[in-house]
């Protein structure tokens, strides 16, 4: 292969300078004009790359689903991929096991761009989805919990105080 060929999009056939690395209308990694295509994957992780539509690669990472377990998640995961939608699995908060077990729900995430096709491809499946971020509980929310289990904890010293007296 040599590098003064011109590069060129695999899905859509537009040609592109050396300097360019993906396609500007669809995404896609360029290739060098006249290169053999690769037909079996290299790798699974390579396999895995293939299948995801660079349109629902935008955004920060919103959660839309939960497994049980790891093998569920999993699941969820290689179902999402079967529609090009890529995903991250994250252990679930508050469930406290080492990072190592595979026991305790996690959470799959998937970019802002392909929050509502997997919502509704898990629907569809009839897997629960799930709403709101990545992130967790708004701070607000966690301060005012804070406020309010201090305040009864103050309550009941002073209460307990009063009754020594």
């Amino acid at each position: 292969m040599s590098a003064t060929k011109p590069l060129a999009c695999p899905s859509c056939a537009l040609h592109y300078p050396l300097e360019e690395r993906f396609c500007a209308r669809c995404g896609m990694p360029l290739v060098y004009v006249g290169s053999e295509p690769i037909e079996a994957p290299l790798s699974d992780a390579h396999g895995r790359a293939r299948k995801i539509n660079p349109a629902y690669t935008e955004g920060e990472l919103v959660r839309v689903g939960r497994g049980q377990n790891q093998a569920e998640a999993e699941m969820v995961q290689n179902l999402l991929l079967d529609e090009g939608i890529p995903s991250i699995l994250r252990r679930s908060a508050g469930f406290d096991v080492p990072d190592y077990l595979a026991a305790g729900p996690r959470d799959v995430l998937v970019p802002q761009a392909a929050a509502e096709p997997a919502r509704d491809l898990l629907l569809g499946a009839g897997l629960p989805a799930a709403t709101g971020s990545a992130q967790g509980p708004p701070a607000g929310k966690l301060l005012a919990a804070i406020t309010l289990v201090a305040g009864a904890g103050a309550l009941l010293i002073w209460l307990l105080l009063e009754l020594a007296h």
